[in-house]
């Protein structure tokens, strides 16, 4: 895996999404209430809009326009419209610093 630092901890606000660009990839990055941070693809795979403006909710982040609700750990919607996941990135904290793995994972639905 190859890390790279996106930003501090602290530069992103607990359960509202940021949008982070990282070589190729558009990437909503959420912290939440426990202090664990995700990484998940930047874009709903029901209608093309970005997750990063959406809603953090119960380990899900929900795109704004139609309601899909996506997992933070696997990426999986939990609600329709959408049917497809969006990846994930691995995620490691250092120092107060945010790195992402830029590498996308796809991973079984559960």
């Amino acid at each position: 895996m190859s890390f790279e630092r996106v930003c501090g901890v602290d530069d992103v606000q607990v359960d509202s999404p940021m949008r982070v660009e990282l070589a190729d990839q558009v990437i909503a990055l959420v912290r939440d209430s426990a202090g664990d941070v995700f990484a998940i693809g930047d874009r709903c795979t029901h209608g093309d809009i970005s997750l990063s403006e959406g809603f953090v909710e119960d380990g899900t982040l929900e795109c704004w326009a139609h309601g899909s609700q996506f997992s933070l750990c696997t990426g999986w919607p939990k609600s329709l419209p959408a049917f497809e996941p969006v990846p994930v990135f691995a995620v490691k904290v250092e120092d107060d610093a945010i790195f992402i793995d830029p590498t996308p994972i796809y991973k079984e639905n559960n």
